[in-house]
């Protein structure tokens, strides 16, 4: 062993640094891989299965129970006809669209911040080994399809009973791949993306599906017109017992829409869960006391309504807000709600046929810039970004939203006026007055 001081200093100095060293090769090493989970993929297959089951039984009933008996089938077709187009839409092209992500530069916009490439066409590198997360970008995609195959089947409701079925499918074509696929890019796809750079908070879809498909069935129902008698011929719901079991496979089918939105089996998943409750069932009351002080009685109808109110609000938030925010958004929601589709369609005189703007537009808008408040830790939420107060959230929210109801809103006015060219957009009057199940579909939903 020596004695010489600057070897000695030399060696001490040397240990001290080991440390230092270690940490700088393990930041030097790559990012280990994605590992399958098999914990996180067998709840994406769950979550995947309850979102398809939103639409095929769960709207198609809901929308059902509420048109009159000559055009239940009608509904039902639109729902499960629109479920197997945008299936095959989505693996040839909608998944590569919105979510390629080959292009994209954090904080620089260019055209793919808008709508991605086609990179994923015919879902081209999606084999049985690719992973997205831990999860298979198998599941991944199919989940995602879901999403995108219930947001044109929401818009139908705005037009029931008197839409040509031709047009119905050139419209959704167009619809889907102009509006749907651009905005579920800028949202979700992730850095580089518009909306994802500006910080918008939309956990599972609160621009991407419910402000979209409100604006869209909204201008929709202005440019076919009204139903042939309305509002002066009464045009209640057949089958309100459908409605109500429809409105409780939503419910139910929610939980994989929000909670199956963090991609994993985690706490966030957890608390997706607990606010998805909580905001569907504070919203189910609001709206059924405020008709019961408004009219006298409180309805299955308006119930129902207020529950799929109070599951819109809450999407955007879910992943963020705690549950006394999603309380409060609840409520407001169940009440916005009402007023919307009941005083503010009055006023206006449009014909929404099931109230797809008053509750999934208007509910969209009150969920996607709330989740800007609730998301805040003061009101038990996540908490925001590093630097951004909820003054800066709540115009990043109402930004967001704002791009969607004008881009919806044109995207959806273009399409229905080239649809009309080609092939018509309305039935002819006889038609709706036979309805659309004789007319269109020649069978009955009830033999009498």
């Amino acid at each position: 062993m020596t004695n010489n001081p600057l070897i000695k200093g030399l060696g001490a100095l040397g240990l001290l640094l080991l440390p230092a060293l270690a940490l700088a090769q393990e930041a030097a090493a790559p990012a280990a891989a994605p590992t399958l989970d098999a914990g996180n993929t067998a709840w994406m297959l769950t979550s995947t299965a309850l979102v398809l089951f939103m639409t095929i039984p769960g709207l198609a009933l809901f929308y059902a129970g509420m048109v009159r008996s000559k055009n239940v089938l009608s509904v039902m077709m639109q729902c499960f006809a629109i479920t197997a187009l945008v299936t095959l839409l989505w693996v040839v092209y909608g998944y590569s669209v919105a979510f390629d992500t080959t292009g994209m530069v954090k904080g620089e916009v260019n055209l793919y911040s808008f709508i991605g490439g086609l990179g994923k066409a015919f879902m081209a590198g999606v084999g049985r080994d690719s992973l997205t997360l831990t999860i298979p970008e198998s599941v991944f995609a199919t989940f995602q399809m879901t999403f995108a195959i219930i947001t044109p089947a929401l818009i139908v409701g705005a037009f029931a009973e008197r839409m040509k079925f031709s047009a119905l499918l050139l419209y959704i074509v167009l619809w889907f791949t102009l509006s749907y696929l651009p905005i579920a890019h800028m949202v979700w796809s992730g850095d580089g993306a518009l909306m994802w750079d500006w910080g918008v908070l939309d956990f599972a879809g609160g621009t991407v599906v419910h402000i979209n498909a409100g604006l869209a069935g909204f201008i929709a129902c202005l440019v076919i017109g009204r139903r042939k008698g309305f509002p002066v011929t009464a045009m209640p719901p057949h089958n309100l017992g459908y409605t109500l079991i429809g409105a409780s496979m939503l419910w139910v089918g929610w939980f994989g829409f929000n909670a199956g939105s963090a991609v994993a089996a985690d706490g966030s998943a957890g608390m997706a869960m607990l606010t998805t409750q909580v905001a569907t069932a504070a919203a189910a009351l609001a709206w059924m006391f405020a008709e019961w002080i408004a009219h006298g009685k409180p309805s299955v109808l308006g119930i129902a309504s207020g529950a799929v109110a109070g599951l819109v609000a809450v999407t955007p938030a879910s992943g963020t807000a705690g549950p006394m925010g999603a309380l409060l958004l609840g409520l407001i929601s169940g009440l916005v709600c009402f007023l919307a589709s009941t005083k503010l369609k009055r006023a206006m005189g449009y014909d929404d046929s099931l109230d797809v703007f008053g509750v999934h537009a208007v509910g969209g808008i009150i969920g996607a810039i709330l989740t800007g408040l609730f998301a805040d830790a003061a009101f038990g939420g996540k908490g925001l970004a590093e630097g951004v107060s909820i003054a800066d959230q709540l115009w990043i929210q109402t930004k967001g939203a704002l791009v969607t109801v004008v881009y919806s809103s044109l995207i959806s006015f273009i399409s229905l006026k080239v649809v009309d060219a080609i092939v018509g957009i309305r039935v002819t009057e006889e038609e709706e007055t036979q309805g659309l199940d004789i007319s269109l579909h020649e069978e009955r939903g009830y033999i009498l």
